[in-house]
């Protein structure tokens, strides 16, 4: 099973906004016939395996599966996965992790026993069972949270400078960081920055620098609506795959928003009291749009925003082995009265990436729903 969970990585930046699951079957002479999760609307784990053995000619009655998520069991974008592994003859399913879906959520597992089919599900602490959640984080969060996994993502200098006074940032750390970043975008269901990250920057917030089949979702908070019909990122990504971009404003402004409109993007209206954008809501609104992670890219005064408001879940950090002295840091909030009031975080993973150092920190008990049971 921990190969299978190696197997179901394949549909990172592939599966959104289904799970990243993997499936091996084992007939009974001992033949073995593996497929992980295709594109949304397509074939799903289970099938891609059966497939692989009707074109291979072997018969798998008898057959177990091995699933790194609970078979599903309801008609969504494709027929009942459960459906297919009965009718196939399967003997006996294996199941890492069942589905926190609730139109799944243990129906798979009853639906094969009812069906005759034996089913195991692994130990919820078994290593793989907790590897299998991991890999589907931002599932799990949506599902269970009715928001997605936030991952912010900032690139410093050792110093914590992420940009010089006069505003230059590009570029703080080295090509293979900055490559690595891409790929942590390519996992994302959405990349949101705000409007002071478009204004100075213009940026693209595509995926360039790492294989993908699929660019992620673009949001924008802009209180006041001011991203220009010029921005860069309203036009198509590099590689011309397609994306919908989501800007989130607390006015009404009905010709920038038809401007905006007109170029392909939505626009949300989504007030908080204060006057600015509702980010809370702002995130069960990104749930509802199927995004299981988000990776936020912006500037420090967004970051502290989100940071403030108890919304980051992780961050993702990129240190130069550089010192810049003054100018912009990590994230602007506070001031604080005392030590204790800071986010406390755990290190997730900490790995040189070319000459740079990449953190990988939680915030303390946040994935607490993703390994309880």
């Amino acid at each position: 099973m921990e190969c299978l969970n190696q197997l179901a990585e394949n549909a990172i930046g592939l599966s959104d906004p289904n799970p990243r699951v993997a499936c091996r079957l084992e007939t009974l002479d001992g033949r073995r016939f593996s497929g992980y999760t295709q594109q949304a609307g397509g074939a799903h784990a289970e099938v891609m395996a059966l497939r692989a053995a009707q074109e291979a000619g072997i018969d798998v009655r008898g057959a177990t599966a091995y699933v790194t998520l609970e078979p599903c069991s309801h008609h969504g974008r494709t027929p009942p996965c459960c459906d297919a592994l009965v009718a196939a003859g399967v003997g006996r399913v294996v199941i890492a992790v069942l589905d926190p879906n609730p139109l799944v959520s243990g129906r798979g597992a009853e639906r094969l026993r009812a069906a005759g089919v034996a089913v195991d599900v692994l130990p919820a602490q078994s290593a793989q069972a907790r590897a299998a959640r991991e890999l589907n984080i931002g599932f799990f969060s949506r599902m269970i949270r009715q928001r997605p996994w936030v991952r912010m993502k900032m690139a410093a200098s050792l110093d914590g400078v992420t940009a010089l006074d006069n505003g230059v940032s590009q570029w703080i750390t080295g090509e293979a960081a900055r490559a690595d970043g891409h790929a942590w975008r390519a996992r994302a269901g959405a990349v949101l920055t705000g409007i002071g990250t478009v204004l100075e920057d213009n940026p693209m917030l595509d995926v360039r620098l790492a294989p993908t089949n699929r660019q992620p979702h673009l949001v924008i908070v802009d209180s006041r609506l001011e991203t220009p019909p010029s921005a860069r990122l309203l036009g198509t990504p590099a590689n011309g795959l397609p994306r919908q971009v989501w800007i989130y404003c607390a006015v009404n402004d009905a010709d920038k928003q038809a401007a905006l409109e007109a170029l392909g993007a939505q626009v949300v209206h989504l007030p908080s009291p204060s006057g600015k954008v509702d980010l809370a809501a702002l995130l069960h609104d990104l749930a509802r749009r199927e995004v299981n992670e988000l990776h936020l890219e912006a500037g420090h005064k967004l970051n502290g925003s989100f940071l403030r408001e108890g919304l980051v879940d992780e961050c993702l950090v990129y240190l130069a082995p550089k010192l810049l002295g003054q100018g912009a840091g990590l994230s602007n909030f506070g001031p604080l009265n005392a030590l204790q009031e800071g986010v406390p975080l755990a290190f997730h993973s900490v790995d040189a990436v070319g000459e740079d150092l990449r953190i990988v920190a939680r915030v303390v008990g946040r994935d607490g729903f993703l390994h309880a049971g």
